[in-house]
């Protein structure tokens, strides 16, 4: 059985952006163009309509690509239960309430099963601290935390 993951927007970001001059950025770039194509074979892919709205906004020509590219992956509904647990994840500072957009895409990852959430988002979702609290607050509401990395990081698996 594949594995379910859940993609965030910025690696769609990545995914879709003109190369990079920035060192770290080009190698962001290169390990998501890298993992793209496992998304469908080896993964039971999603995103949600947060990251189809997300993508949908800015440059209309880049936008239509970021939409383009995730056309093949279904999209998880936010229904109030996600928004419940995204509320919660802010009131309990897992994520700044500045930024709640970053709690959804847990929430909903989280409400549906998916396994692991894919992101880009070292600042509000993919460090070590924010990792902890966000585990501790999605767990202590009942459900099973997903885990949260980076590209890279799925990348090392599937060696």
């Amino acid at each position: 059985m594949k594995k379910r993951i859940y993609i965030e927007t910025s690696v769609v970001s990545y995914f879709t952006a003109r190369p990079s001059r920035d060192i770290m950025t080009a190698g962001h770039q290169e390990a998501t163009r890298d993992l793209w194509p496992e998304f469908v074979a080896k993964y039971e892919t999603y995103i949600s309509a947060l990251v189809y709205d997300e993508v949908g906004k800015g440059d209309p020509i880049q936008a239509k690509m970021r939409l383009t590219s995730i056309e093949p992956f279904p999209m998880l509904d936010i229904d109030d239960e996600a928004r419940s647990l995204a509320e919660k994840i802010i009131a309990n500072r897992g994520i700044p309430e500045k930024y709640p957009e970053d709690a959804l895409h847990i929430a909903v990852a989280a409400v549906n099963g998916i396994e692991v959430v894919v992101t880009w988002n070292f600042t509000h979702l993919n460090n070590p601290f924010t990792r902890r609290a966000i585990r501790r607050i999605v767990e202590g509401e009942g459900y099973v935390c997903p885990e949260i990395c980076s590209p890279e990081e799925l990348l090392e698996v599937n060696k």
